[in-house]
């Protein structure tokens, strides 16, 4: 039995979930990452990447330039 919870209720989302939450694209989604790998809005799981939704719409609010 899978239980689908809402986007905005989940703690992190995949890049593909980012991207439509945040309408931001994909490709720009995995640089960010790439570019600030220790930030504290990222998760590796292996190789995935994971964002943690919170803390990387801090780091949008903070952000003048995308």
């Amino acid at each position: 039995m899978k239980i689908d919870i809402p986007v905005w209720k989940k703690y992190t989302l995949s890049i593909e979930e980012a991207a439509e939450y945040f309408r931001i694209g994909r490709s720009r989604l995995r640089e960010i990452a790439s570019e600030n790998p220790d930030a504290d809005f990222i998760l590796s799981n292996g190789n995935r990447i994971q964002i943690k939704r919170k803390k990387f719409e801090e780091f949008i609010d903070n952000a003048s330039v995308i």
